[in-house]
C-alpha cells in the first residue's frame, strides 16, 4: 500500500459520498439534467405493444438528431416496467441504479485483481473498492452515461459479473440477456470460446435466441422489420462522424471526410485491430487474467461497433483498476495510465464538439481529425501492450493475478 492510498483508504466511504453530492450537484445543475437518452426509452418503449416502435421518434429530440428506439424489440420490454413510473421517479431512479451498477463493476474489477487478498484482507480491497468508485464518478464515460441517461453502467455490470461467474448458466445467461437488450455485448462471446467455456456459449446463445423469439412474438413483422432491416442501419443510430462517435469508423470518417462504412479503409484498420486483439486474448488466457481478457474482448466490440459513442467506453474502468493493482511491466503501467488518465478525466469529447459545424459535419480540420482518435487510438496500444507476451513469447508484462498490498 502507497504513503499515498493509506490516507485516502481511512476516509473512503467519506470521499464516495461527497463525490456523489457534487457529481449529483453538476448533473442537476447542467445539460444533464434532461436525461434525454433516458428520455427515449422511458417515451418509446410502450410503443413496443402497438406495433410502431420503429416508426416514432421522442418528442424531446434536439432539433436536428431525431431520436428514434435503436435496440431490439426485447429491450423495449425491458424497459417497459420504467414507463409505468412518472417522470422524477423513473430518472432518479435509473441514476441511483447505475450508480449502484457502477459500484457493482468496479467491486467486480477490484475483486478480481486482488485474487487471494480478497479473502486475507477483505477491509483493505473493499475500501479500494469504494475509493474507486468516488474516483471513477468523475470519469468522462461514466459522466455522460448517468447525464444522457444510458445503460452502459448497466450492461458493463451485468457483463463483467457475467464473464467471472463460474456457474455456466449463470454466465451464459447473463450475456444472452445482455445481448437481447443491446446487441454489442454479444462480443463476449468471444471470451467463452477462448476460454473453452462451450457451455456457458451455448447458454449465451438460447438466451439471446429466446429474447429475440419473445420480441417476435410480441410482434413478428416489428421484429421482422429491426432484424432484417433495421439492423445494420448505423445511420438511424446518428451521425457516424460526429465527435461523439469513438468507433474505428468514425476516426476513420473524420479523418478521409465521408462515411468509410465498410469500405477498404475500414478493412485496414480493422484487420490489424482483430488480430492484436486476439493476440492480447491469448496472452491473457494464457497468464490467468481474467479481467484484461474481458476488457480486451470489450475494446474489440467498441472498436469494430459502426456507433461507440463516448459514454460506451466506460470499460476503461475497470482497465484502470487494472493498471494500478496488477503486477505488470512498470513502464506499461505508467505509458498506459500517463496516457488514458488525461482523455478519460478531461472532457476531450466536449472540446472537439464545441468546434465542429454540425454534428452531422464528416470532414474536420487535420488536428482535430487527430484529436477525434483518442479512444480508439489508446485502445488499440493497450491491446498491442497486452500483446505482447505473445509476440515477444515471454511472460514478464502480464502477469498472474496476486494481492497487490
Amino acid at each position: 500500500m502507497g504513503k499515498l492510498e493509506r490516507p485516502l483508504l481511512a476516509v473512503a466511504p467519506w470521499l464516495l459520498m461527497i463525490s456523489l453530492l457534487l457529481r449529483t450537484w453538476v448533473v442537476n445543475s447542467g445539460f444533464g439534467n434532461t436525461s434525454i437518452d433516458l428520455r427515449v426509452y422511458w417515451t418509446l418503449a410502450p410503443h413496443v405493444l402497438d406495433g410502431d416502435l420503429y416508426d416514432v421518434v421522442s418528442p424531446y429530440s434536439p432539433p436536428d438528431f431525431p431520436l428514434p428506439f435503436t435496440y431490439p424489440p426485447f429491450g423495449a420490454l425491458v424497459f417497459l416496467p420504467m414507463t409505468w413510473l412518472f417522470w422524477g421517479a423513473a430518472q432518479w431512479g435509473f441514476r441511483v441504479l447505475s450508480v449502484l451498477c457502477l459500484y457493482w463493476l468496479v467491486r467486480t474489477a477490484v475483486r478480481a485483481v486482488a485474487g487471494e487478498g480478497w479473502r486475507t484482507e477483505p477491509r483493505l480491497w473493499r475500501r479500494r473498492a469504494l475509493l474507486w468508485t468516488a474516483v471513477l464518478l468523475w470519469m468522462m464515460p461514466v459522466f455522460h452515461t448517468i447525464e444522457f441517461g444510458q445503460i452502459n453502467l448497466v450492461l458493463a455490470a451485468v457483463v463483467l459479473a457475467s464473464l467471472m461467474a463460474r456457474d455456466d448458466r449463470v454466465a451464459g445467461a447473463g450475456i444472452g440477456l445482455a445481448s437481447g437488450v443491446k446487441l454489442v455485448p454479444a462480443i463476449s462471446g468471444l471470451y467463452f470460446l477462448a476460454t473453452r467455456r462451450w457451455a456457458a456459449a451455448a447458454w449465451s446463445l438460447a438466451v439471446f435466441a429466446a429474447s429475440a423469439l419473445l420480441g417476435a412474438l410480441v410482434d413478428l413483422g416489428q421484429a421482422g422489420r429491426y432484424w432484417f432491416g433495421l439492423f445494420g442501419d448505423a445511420g438511424r443510430v446518428g451521425p457516424v462522424a460526429t465527435a461523439h462517435n469513438q468507433s474505428l469508423r468514425g476516426a476513420l470518417s473524420r479523418s478521409l471526410g465521408h462515411d468509410v462504412g465498410l469500405s477498404w479503409p475500414w478493412v485496414l484498420v480493422a484487420v490489424p485491430a482483430v488480430v492484436v486483439a486476439l493476440l492480447a486474448l491469448r496472452a491473457a488466457v494464457r497468464a490467468g487474467d481474467a479481467l484484461i481478457g474481458v476488457v480486451t474482448v470489450q475494446f474489440l466490440g467498441l472498436l469494430l461497433s459502426p456507433i461507440s459513442w463516448d459514454h460506451h467506453w466506460v470499460w476503461v474502468a475497470p482497465l484502470l483498476i487494472w493498471l494500478a493493482h496488477r503486477r505488470i511491466a512498470s513502464w506499461v503501467r505508467v505509458t498506459l495510465l500517463a496516457l488514458w488518465c488525461p482523455v478519460m478525466f478531461l472532457d476531450v469529447i466536449a472540446f472537439q464538439l464545441d468546434r465542429q459545424p454540425t454534428i452531422w459535419t464528416i470532414s474536420r480540420p487535420g488536428w482535430l481529425s487527430a484529436l477525434g482518435w483518442a479512444y480508439p487510438a489508446l485502445a488499440l496500444l493497450t491491446l498491442l501492450l497486452v500483446a505482447l507476451p505473445v509476440l515477444w513469447a515471454d511472460s514478464r508484462v502480464v502477469r498472474p493475478a496476486r494481492s497487490a498490498a
